[in-house]
């Protein structure tokens, strides 16, 4: 039986929880058992606030024998998501697997073929880190992996493009079951067909009706089970909650269960979606069998080593999973000094493409968000398709800054009513907010972004870290201005052909089709506690 720190009560937390040097975990009759971990490179914030150790019973879960009686275990990932003995958003957590040396040792073997796919953020970050400018430094980590033997270097936009699209579809849905308009019902027009008008180019002007109470009577009422794989006919499942964050999915399971799983948004992550990509698409188009193919993602973030682990994200039937491992900006930083070779040195090589054939060019595209832009997308695909309102691009949104710069909301307001209430919610102690609004049933939103890192992606616990005499305010302004640079173009998804080939090819159909949930959206699973544990939490 080990010991392992009370579970952490966030609200009167910082943002950041340090990781347990012990594991709840069952390793055998007798004596403590200590988890090997290795914190040297990373910079661990210590926890404010006592918190005392509590006797937890076993978990039994399978894992890595001990070396002695007094030896250190490795946990693995699965194991560590799975478990409900703690509540982490650390940086560092068990490890055994998703390594760069892990990595390295897939190249070296002939019958894999390795894929790398990068987030804009990692880009942002590494940019920033070199002095380039964001295409150069895609080119230039291209041009690295495929020198150590990587088969294709991928942008993941095509990967977050699908997500926003999906997002957006699902988001009209669940709205429309919660405000039920007279045209929608006369003219039956489904959600799947507004989303294949948006993608041809045909601007909708459906009016939906809102009841403008602000979340007392009208968004509050209908709270039930979640959209696509968890929806129920004629309940609503507003506000709907952002699903990209794995830090928040995996608190949200842990913490929370049934208040809040049925809201968050059941469209996968970008990552999620590149992994169906590459390993579902692109193995069947190269004639490979995916199980010969090691996907890499190149993310801002540890926890996203856990998404990856999630058996939601195997191919169906198999066990086979959509990503194998997953590198941060500073593991792939320290993976380039390690080689001895400064991403300036390295000579550019071309992204490659997951259509042949479709038009693409090697210009970046994307939208603005540093966390993928999903409250930016959304609201202004509601305001069109519901109330025929177009918010131009070519102005930044007016969120308005509530407790704090990492709490902001728009309002869209449509014959002097209040129709549409998006929110940021970034960190846990606003996540909290969220979650003891909705506890009530008193949240006011259609739709929260919510992440786990206090400003967001870019600030993710993988990225690098200020350099000397650099404070992290003005990193991130750095990285912000980085990620928004200019040469990076706007592109909306239902622009990007790439999209349009894969919703072809993949699902037969459009965007929010059966098809398309079934390939490109997920489920999430209440990690129950004891008793015992429940009440070593408070």
């Amino acid at each position: 039986m080990a010991q392992f720190s009370g579970a952490v009560k966030l609200a009167d937390l910082n943002d950041f929880i340090a990781p347990s040097q012990a594991c709840v975990v069952n390793i055998n009759a007798s004596g403590k058992a200590q988890v090997q971990l290795d914190f040297s490179d990373f910079d661990i914030r210590p926890e404010v606030g006592a918190v005392q150790p509590q006797q937890r019973p076993a978990v039994g879960f399978q894992q890595t024998a001990p070396t002695g009686p007094n030896g250190a275990i490795k946990v693995t990932l699965q194991d560590c998501l799975a478990c409900s003995g703690c509540v982490t958003s650390a940086e560092t957590i068990l490890l055994e697997h998703q390594s760069a040396e892990e990595f390295v040792s897939k190249l070296a073997q002939p019958d894999t073929t390795v894929l790398v796919s990068v987030s804009p953020q990692s880009r942002a970050a590494l940019a920033a880190y070199y002095g380039l400018s964001s295409a150069e430094t895609m080119s230039r980590l291209s041009g690295f992996f495929k020198g150590l033997g990587v088969k294709a270097v991928l942008d993941t936009n095509t990967g977050r493009d699908i997500a926003l699209l999906e997002a957006a579809a699902e988001f009209l849905e669940r709205y429309k079951a919660a405000h039920p308009g007279p045209e929608q019902h006369e003219n039956g027009i489904a959600d799947m067909e507004v989303e294949e008008r948006r993608m041809s180019g045909h601007k909708a002007g459906t009016t939906g009706r809102a009841d403008g109470s602000t979340g007392q009577n009208g968004h509050a009422s209908g709270h039930a089970l979640a959209a696509g794989r968890q929806q129920q006919q004629g309940r609503s499942t507003l506000p709907m909650l952002a699903s990209a964050c794995p830090g928040w999915v995996c608190y949200a399971e842990k913490s929370h269960g049934d208040t809040v799983l049925p809201f968050i948004s059941t469209t996968r992550s970008p990552q999620a979606v590149m992994g169906q990509l590459l390993k579902g698409h692109l193995a069947h188009q190269w004639g490979v069998n995916p199980a010969s193919i090691y996907h890499c993602a190149v993310m801002p973030c540890y926890d996203k080593k856990l998404e990856a682990s999630r058996e939601d994200f195997n191919l169906p039937g198999t066990k086979i999973p959509e990503v194998d491992s997953v590198l941060t900006s500073g593991e792939v930083q320290q993976l380039l000094q390690s080689h001895g070779r400064p991403l300036p040195a390295i000579a550019q090589a071309p992204l490659d493409t997951l259509v042949p054939g479709v038009q693409d060019d090697p210009r970046l595209y994307g939208i603005p968000g540093g966390s993928g832009g999903y409250l930016q997308y959304i609201f202004r695909t509601a305001a069109r398709e519901l109330y025929g309102i177009d918010v131009p691009w070519s102005e930044p949104l007016p969120l308005r800054v509530l407790r704090n710069a990492d709490f902001r909301e728009v309002t869209l307001e449509h014959d002097g009513r209040a129709v549409l209430r998006f929110a940021l919610a970034y960190g846990f102690r606003n996540i909290q907010t969220i979650v003891r609004k909705m506890k009530r049933k008193s949240c006011e939103y259609d739709y929260v972004e919510v992440m786990a890192c206090p400003s967001g992606c870019l600030n993710g616990g993988g990225q690098l870290k200020a350099g000397q005499g650099q404070s992290q305010q003005q990193l991130l302004d750095q990285l912000d201005a980085i990620y928004h640079d200019p040469e990076v173009q706007l592109r909306l998804p239902e622009q990007n052909p790439t999209v349009a080939a894969l919703y072809s090819a993949m699902a037969g159909a459009g965007v929010g089709s059966e098809g398309a949930k079934r390939l490109f959206h997920t489920g999430y699973h209440k990690r129950e506690k004891t008793l015992t544990q429940a009440a070593g939490d408070w």
